[in-house]
């Protein structure tokens, strides 16, 4: 087969993925660009997870793209609604048509002398490899590994005769009707699977090692659908989008100033919802404050009213062993189980596990420096989309790729063929500080020292900020002087190479 050459290669067909297709053809229409995607459909997050009652904890008005308005009643969308929305994103702006399916990016190999990066993908449809080149990478394959969440290693697990299932394969043909369920966890796909197993489950007992901070929302917002009524449809979107953003902002503000108060406000709803008599103190009161790890949504107070119904309960300890039968506990407790559902996280990943290198030197992205939260220090034409742990993902994400539209372009402008970030004088001796600073859930404490450092000090940093990122990457001068920009190499990009047919 031959060896395609694309302008810009997007890797990952998810929410960032088709985001940034609909980016490069308004903003870039000339460049060439095609999206390689691992599994035979598009969605990412939203076509593997197929659990009960799979949803955002993010609204609509801030997840969805900036260019294409919400137009549901639930801003708090369950994943089939958001895969929709994914898809019509794809279709109306032709990004579907860009899209290889089953083409796993196993490598990507940088040379200087070409200005061209190599990508090989796994054909997982045939069983063999296809070779492409780009001038310029854009990596939009999210932060989790695909292959499977995390299980932590329970003692005696294989004792257990009942079944075992982690939301991120969970299996079509699970039949929990009149069952008793433990669901291991206390995260949002925990706090989502608890209500909707609920409906139709004997009992469901989310058991969780230690609380987490949960809220509850309605499901809709009255401001976006009264609005929607009287104003134009992307007036009204860009109104709701940039309240929820300041609340958000807002909210996540007061949790760093005045951390008690917060807490205190998030624990008089839950005991509001749940009544006097329950435990509030021992299921629902973190040892941490409020966002160093995310907080829970509820929407419409589902997981509260599973609770009140006798339906679902919380049980807060530590596991002992499995049994034949289902958990025993550090307090001596047992829990029957006739399914264990381990919501117990994802693992990490970055670059969509694919080896880089540049030049013939293998890329540790542990040892770079982020640039803008976006770009890696020393490797040129590479551009990979990582969103916010505290707000939408999809806000850095429009951003991203508005940034990679306007380098794209400026390089044409001044005629360059290689972008580099790197540390200038001034930065050799700047601290290190993790990717992600002050956010102490396990999920990125295991994986943060394969992720690039960041600094004090701009561009060498990664603010999790929308305002700040919104003036330093939308705002700011593309030629900083930690950019280094480089004209075409004398040495011609070389031909597509013709290989032996698959």
């Amino acid at each position: 087969m031959t060896t395609e050459h694309f302008d810009v290669l997007i890797v990952g067909a998810g929410l960032s993925g088709v985001g940034a297709g609909v980016h490069l053809y308004e903003k870039c229409p000339k460049k060439t660009y095609a999206i390689l995607e691992g599994r035979p459909a598009m969605g990412g997050t939203w076509d593997l997870f197929r659990y009960p009652g799979v949803r955002s904890d993010s609204d609509m008005h801030t997840l969805g793209y900036n260019f294409k308005p919400w137009r549901e009643a639930k801003s708090i969308a369950d994943g089939p609604s958001i895969l929709r929305y994914v898809h019509e994103t794809a279709a109306e702006y032709g990004v579907d048509k860009k899209i290889r399916f089953d083409h796993l990016v196993k490598s990507a190999a940088w040379d200087s002398a070409a200005s061209t990066w190599t990508v090989v993908a796994e054909r997982k449809d045939t069983g063999g490899t296809a070779t492409y080149t780009c001038n310029f990478l854009f990596m939009c394959a999210g932060y989790y590994s695909y292959r499977a969440g995390f299980t932590p290693d329970f003692p005696e697990i294989a004792d257990y005769k009942g079944r075992i299932v982690h939301p991120q394969k969970w299996p079509q043909d699970l039949d929990y009707a009149g069952k008793t369920v433990v669901v291991i966890g206390s995260g949002a796909t925990a706090m989502t699977l608890v209500p909707a197993m609920a409906e139709t489950a004997g009992h469901v007992t989310m058991l969780q090692r230690s609380p987490t901070y949960v809220v509850s929302r309605p499901d809709k917002d009255a401001l976006a659908n009264r609005l929607r009524k009287f104003l134009p449809e992307r007036l009204a979107y860009g109104i709701t989008r940039w309240k929820n953003v300041t609340l958000q902002a807002m909210m996540y503000r007061k949790t760093r100033t005045d951390p008690e108060k917060v807490k205190q406000l998030i624990l008089a709803g839950v005991r509001q919802e749940l009544g006097p008599d329950f435990d509030v103190e021992t299921h629902f009161t973190p040892r941490y404050n409020p966002w160093d790890q995310r907080l829970c949504l509820v929407p419409n107070s589902d997981l509260f009213a599973a609770i009140r119904s006798g339906k679902a309960s919380v049980v807060t300890d530590q596991i002992d062993t499995f049994t034949e039968t289902g958990i025993r506990l550090k307090s001596g407790q047992e829990l029957k189980a006739d399914i264990v559902v381990t919501a117990t996280g994802l693992n990490m990943a970055i670059m969509g596990e694919a080896a880089f290198s540049v030049d013939g030197a293998p890329v540790d992205f542990g040892r770079t420096w982020t640039y803008k939260g976006m770009m890696f220090s020393d490797v040129p034409n590479l551009v990979s989309t990582f969103g916010y742990i505290n707000a939408s993902w999809t806000l850095r994400a429009d951003l991203t790729c508005e940034y990679v539209c306007r380098l794209v372009n400026h390089m044409d402008k001044v005629g360059a063929a290689q972008v580099t970030p790197r540390l200038r004088e001034s930065d050799q001796a700047m601290p290190a500080r993790p990717w992600i600073d002050d956010f102490s859930a396990g999920y990125m404490q295991r994986e943060m020292h394969r992720f690039p450092r960041q600094s004090d000090r701009e561009p060498w940093i990664n603010p999790q900020d929308y305002k700040r990122d919104k003036q330093m990457i939308r705002h700011g001068a593309i030629e900083d002087g930690a950019l280094v920009f480089e004209m075409a190499y004398k040495v011609a990009r070389p031909e597509p190479v013709l290989q032996a047919a698959e």
